[in-house]
């Protein structure tokens, strides 16, 4: 199955509509599958007192809610953006932190409903998706298995069939340090839950996504920005340009490698059969009629004669006819 590629613009339009149509342009020329945003509306995700996460912490003194109102986006806008996806031949994705962000979410027919790792708690948010979304992702940044299996529970009792929702695994740091990205993880929700298991990558550079991939990671999701040096939360965290293609790139070719598991000569090593395997040969000269032994055989490349498997049925057999050194017999 090939692995969709998810290129996380989030908030890294910083609010400006021409902005997120060319993170689209980028996501699109670089090969990915979908475009994932943010939809949010500041009064309805945040309180106006609550503090900033550590990793949003880039921006003077600002409350994490005057954060957010910078960085919404309108209906209108997301009808723009979302055109935009279709005209660049790339899906339209968004995460919803509140039901009327869904709400307004759902006029726009999007392939997923994408739930962000901070509302794997958010009961009344996953009971609405699950009656509205034909397919879902579940981030499980922050999460145990018991969190996991809660918030699973409340989308199948409300509606959502288990064969449409997927699990990402993530951790909700940005960047995340490799040594707590915890990669086999994603093993463990495939075999607890019996669902298509993806990665949300957070670590920095693109080699985590590529071992998640080698893993059987169905679903690669990336933030990606026009640049790092940028003002915003996210920016810092996120793949520039070029990255991007190297990693969509790199998936594919790991796709490639990793192949069907049947063990057998491919087409393009079969060419080279000849040249590395080896044949028995006549280590020295040998008269018609002259034993085969130890001493007057031996095995030497090509291999386009007898196979040094039949060593012991050639042994002790008489030579049918003269042979120089390096003959095949």
């Amino acid at each position: 199955m090939k692995v969709y590629i998810i290129a996380e613009a989030g908030v890294n339009h910083n609010g400006s509509v021409s902005m997120a149509k060319e993170l689209i342009e980028i996501a699109s020329s670089c090969g990915a599958d979908a475009i994932k945003f943010q939809s949010f509306s500041a009064e309805n995700l945040t309180t106006r007192s609550a503090a900033k996460a550590e990793y949003q912490r880039t921006e003077g003194n600002e409350s994490q809610f005057e954060m957010l109102k910078r960085l919404e986006l309108k209906e209108d806008d997301y009808h723009e953006i979302s055109e935009f996806c279709q005209s660049r031949e790339i899906s339209f994705l968004s995460s919803p932190f509140d039901i009327k962000s869904l709400n307004i979410l759902q006029k726009f027919n999007p392939d997923f409903i994408k739930v962000a790792s901070g509302e794997i708690t958010n009961l009344p948010l996953l009971e609405k998706i699950a009656e509205v979304a034909n397919k879902v992702i579940l981030s499980t940044g922050l999460s145990n298995i018991e969190d996991i299996s809660k918030a699973i529970d409340i989308l199948s009792s409300n509606g959502l069939e288990k064969k449409n929702l997927s699990l990402l695994h993530a951790n909700t740091m940005y960047p995340t340090p490799f040594s707590d990205a915890n990669l086999k993880a994603i093993n463990t929700l495939r075999e607890r839950f019996d669902l298509n298991v993806g990665y949300s990558d957070h670590t920095s550079g693109i080699e985590a996504s590529i071992a998640a991939v080698a893993m059987g990671a169905s679903i690669i999701e990336k933030h990606f920005t026009i640049s790092k040096k940028l003002s915003g939360p996210d920016h810092k965290a996120s793949l520039e340009p070029l990255e991007l293609e190297a990693l969509v790139k790199s998936i594919r070719n790991v796709e490639l490698a990793l192949g069907t598991g049947e063990k057998q000569p491919t087409n393009s090593e079969l060419v080279n059969i000849n040249a590395v395997r080896k044949s028995i040969v006549a280590a020295k000269k040998i008269k018609k009629g002259e034993l085969f032994n130890i001493d007057n055989i031996t095995t030497k490349r090509p291999g386009n004669g007898i196979s040094p498997m039949e060593w012991y049925s050639v042994l002790k057999t008489k030579a049918k006819k003269d042979y120089e050194i390096d003959d095949l017999i």
